[in-house]
């Protein structure tokens, strides 16, 4: 799989635009690791920028973020096809063995079944390490120290963000070199251990937390770049995902004792997804007009009148049962008053993403959609620090802060008892972040801790307790990887399925 990075990184760019705001209007280019590059601060802030202009390609690309994150899980029934052409069908049914040929490049499923997309940003994140430290100190308009140890944070932080993300949906995936040139050439490398993924991006996490402050280096970007918050909703993301709950706590209770971050208004939630709110963490930014998505989340899950180019019923429709009864049953919650539209119809819709514009010429309008993808928020850390208290046997803590999130929706106290708390807490954040990218990952958790599978609604089930402990829950990894790198092999479920 070798190829050459500078092409590469021109192609993603093209792919995802320029970026945001000031910081990335920069137009962050390929950053060569030549001397005539690494002059100034200007030039490390591009390099940056790139960082987090190929985080964005990546999850974009066959809306990656969401095929993983809300496809395969009880947010949609099997019952109920996914519109719009493509694989997505099969991919919220867990057919993820389907085959594609090799020319395809093109279709979602291939698209989703392949790492080298963050590796990009993996790539780029070597670079500015290396190099970062080269550019005089005489260039720089702000304070060297503080900028270049920010500028080396972020570095580490994107880099460790990938591996994370890779880790959750392969289990084991390479660990390329961390001196690395420019030339992305992965024929040498094989998959490594899911452990030794995590080891990795912790490792990589921590140095990210010793480099970063709580103010980041631009006021205007604080949210699409990583800061000391982000490097701990990343670490007590980890933790979770590791079942190291001691450490998660600490992670997440350091975040939100900074009062950094503050809790939205449910009566204005859907502001939250256009960007940058209170309680905003990270967050990949598409709100502005050069950034706008043609084929983001809002194009399968609108539907007139908030998208008038889709007057029929929506792609992606949502799984009633599980919205109304697993999920929301109450329908005085705020998420659902201020968050969807159509709730009691068949087909209901969630209005996180009408966030957008559209671009019109002579014969067509094209809707282009503005809302960040919000990968880490303060209501996610803080129902992720219940869910360390409940594993732990901190029944209080949990029920304080599950009733805080519920208390922000209108709702009454929890009545769950504290066996039924850890569950509960899922729940919630089945609630809180629905259609967020996170249900997948928080029912592995589920299922891994209190051994409940609900992977599907009804009587559909997309991944069995069975399937589940055989490993299906790693995503394969598509046969054109395997073909290119003879070292690579196959996800152990999917050994033996691949079509």
């Amino acid at each position: 799989m070798k190829k050459t990075y500078k092409l590469l990184m021109a192609f993603c760019l093209l792919i995802c635009g320029t970026g945001c705001n000031s910081f990335l209007d920069e137009n962050p280019v390929s950053a060569p690791s030549n001397e005539n590059f690494w002059q100034s601060e200007k030039d490390g802030n591009a390099a940056v920028a790139s960082m987090y202009a190929l985080l964005r390609q990546a999850l974009n690309n066959g809306l990656f973020h969401y095929a993983h994150g809300d496809l395969p899980t009880d947010i949609f029934s099997t019952d109920r096809d996914i519109g719009g052409a493509g694989d997505f069908n099969q991919i919220q049914e867990g057919n993820w063995s389907i085959a594609v040929p090799a020319a395809e490049t093109g279709r979602e499923m291939m698209r989703n079944r392949r790492f080298d997309y963050f590796y990009n940003a993996i790539v780029q994140a070597n670079t500015c390490i290396a190099n970062l430290p080269k550019i005089p100190a005489a260039s720089f308009d702000s304070n060297y120290e503080t900028s270049i140890r920010h500028f080396l944070g972020e570095a580490y932080f994107c880099r460790a963000f990938a591996y994370f993300y890779m880790s959750r949906v392969w289990g084991g995936v390479p660990i390329v070199s961390d001196d690395m040139g420019n030339t992305l050439d992965m024929a040498n490398y094989p998959r490594a251990t899911a452990e030794a993924v995590l080891d990795k991006a912790l490792a990589d996490a921590l140095l990210a937390k010793q480099y970063l402050g709580w103010d980041n280096v631009s006021t205007v970007d604080k949210t699409v770049r990583a800061n000391k918050g982000a490097v701990l909703a990343l670490l007590a993301h980890i933790y979770a995902w590791e079942s190291d709950y001691a450490n998660c706590e600490n992670a997440a209770k350091e975040l939100m004792n900074s009062n950094y971050y503050s809790f939205a208004s449910r009566n204005n939630y859907t502001d939250i997804f256009k960007g940058n709110s209170t309680e905003g963490i990270f967050e990949i930014a598409q709100n502005s007009a050069n950034e706008a998505a043609l084929s983001m989340i809002g194009f399968y899950t609108l539907k007139t009148p908030y998208l008038t180019t889709n007057t029929g019923v929506s792609l992606w429709p949502l799984d009633t049962l599980t919205l109304r009864q697993t999920l929301f049953d109450n329908p005085q919650d705020l998420r659902v008053r201020n968050g969807f539209a159509f709730f009691d119809s068949a087909d209901p819709v969630c209005l996180k993403y009408r966030n957008l514009t559209y671009s019109t010429n002579s014969t067509v309008s094209v809707p282009l959609f503005m809302s960040n993808i919000i990968v880490f928020r303060l209501s996610d850390i803080a129902l992720l620090l219940a869910e360390a208290y409940a594993y732990q046997g901190n029944y209080n803590g949990a029920k304080d802060l599950l009733n805080r999130i519920r208390g922000l929706a209108g709702l009454n106290a929890t009545q769950a008892t504290n066996d039924q708390l850890f569950e509960a807490v899922i729940n919630e954040r089945g609630k809180e972040l629905f259609l967020e990218g996170h249900r997948f990952y928080d029912l592995v958790r589920l299922a891994k801790i209190k051994g409940v599978y609900r992977f599907g609604s009804g009587g559909s089930t997309k991944i069995t307790a069975s399937e589940f402990n055989r490993g299906k829950y790693y995503w394969p990894i598509d046969p054109l990887l395997i073909a290119n790198n003879p070292l690579f092999a196959q996800t152990p479920y999917w050994s033996s399925e691949m079509q």
